[in-house]
């Protein structure tokens, strides 16, 4: 296991930053997962942490070891690739041994790491197949086996699951955990899909344009995020943020630096009359003008003149379109940002009446 740091780096391509001036720590024994849009920089920042890309500016370490000038093959970093870069020659034994052999590892101690690896990764029956005859999920198992073998300090996988239906990266996501809480071992997973960010790591560290912009749990980055693409970025459907005075035009009671107002769909209630006056919520009239049932959860568009937003709703779904709806969102679950779209939100803050809100 490996503590990784990342003081004051920067990548830059043609004079361009693509990393700026990033400080991160990657605790020993984590899973810690880079997530954020594509060109974000986070394929480059894994990439520098294995030495494949060189730092333009500032200091990677591992443990108490400055790496910059020390090549791949010494940082005691495995790396899985999204493509898997498996020898399509070899058996699948032949793969996973290929590391093995190169570093002189005796013939004995090879076959036992390769048995017990394969034991791992349920690849015991097939260690005598080509990579061809595989599917996707073996294909992605002897990548992760062939890493595995060198015992590294870190594994860094790279959009590993990227290539599988939806059905087999779920099973593969539950199976990278596993072997996480197996091996104890650093990893560090980059990808752009929430969904495996939030479901895999302890730590997320959200990139965007090559700057961090949350490095905290899933649940935190959730709950509690601190600006405002935080809050777009993670969850589904994305938060609705509007600018405050398009929704909430008694400004005077907010505290002055709140310039927009954000809330989850899953936190509104959307019904189809008007509700009682509650001194506990805000209610936003608007059109209904979509729904998606989804089996035990329905996603409406609402139409509303300070844009189109969504609600999640677990009840059963309405059944018209074109309809006036109402939606109702309770004031504690209501975010405030500043005019940088950072959060700047009072706890204690709950304004004197409700509101309702017309948006046709």
């Amino acid at each position: 296991m490996a503590q990784i740091r990342l003081k004051n780096v920067s990548k830059r391509f043609d004079n361009e930053y693509v990393v700026n001036n990033m400080n991160l720590t990657v605790k020993d024994g984590s899973f810690t997962v880079l997530v954020g849009p594509s060109g974000c920089g986070k394929s480059t920042t894994l990439r520098m942490i294995a030495g494949l890309e060189q730092v333009s500016e500032g200091e990677i370490w591992v443990d108490d070891e400055c790496v910059n000038d020390v090549s791949p093959g010494k940082r005691d970093v495995a790396m899985v690739f999204q493509n898997y870069a498996l020898y399509p020659t070899m058996t699948v034994k032949g793969n996973i041994e290929f590391g093995l052999t190169n570093r002189k590892v005796p013939k004995r101690e090879r076959e036992s790491l390769i048995n017990d690896i394969a034991a791992i990764v349920g690849l015991e029956n097939h260690l005598y197949k080509k990579p061809q005859t595989l599917s996707g999920g073996q294909r992605q198992r002897v990548a992760l086996a062939r890493a595995m073998v060198k015992k590294p300090k870190v594994f860094i996988l790279d959009e590993p699951l990227s290539n599988l239906d939806a059905k087999l990266r779920s099973q593969m996501r539950t199976e990278l955990i596993q072997l996480h809480q197996r091996l104890g071992t650093t990893f560090i997973y980059v990808t752009h899909d929430q969904v495996e960010a939030m479901s895999m790591g302890d730590e997320i560290v959200l990139l965007n344009k090559g700057e961090i912009q949350q490095n905290d749990s899933p649940m935190n980055v959730y709950h509690y995020p601190v600006n405002v693409f935080s809050a777009e970025f993670i969850g589904t459907p994305a938060m609705n943020v509007f600018l405050m005075e398009k929704i909430m035009p008694y400004t005077s009671t907010i505290e002055k630096d709140a310039h927009y107002v954000g809330f989850r769909p899953e936190h509104a209630a959307i019904l189809t009359t008007q509700p009682y006056e509650d001194s506990h919520s805000i209610t936003l009239q608007g059109q209904l003008l979509t729904r998606e049932t989804l089996g035990s959860e329905t996603i409406y568009q609402i139409k509303h003149r300070a844009g189109n937003f969504t609600v999640k709703s677990f009840l059963p779904p309405i059944e018209e379109n074109n309809k006036n709806v109402f939606v109702s969102i309770p004031y504690e679950k209501l975010y405030f940002f500043d005019e940088n779209k950072k959060q700047d939100r009072d706890p204690h803050w709950k304004p004197a009446n409700s509101l309702t809100v017309e948006g046709m």
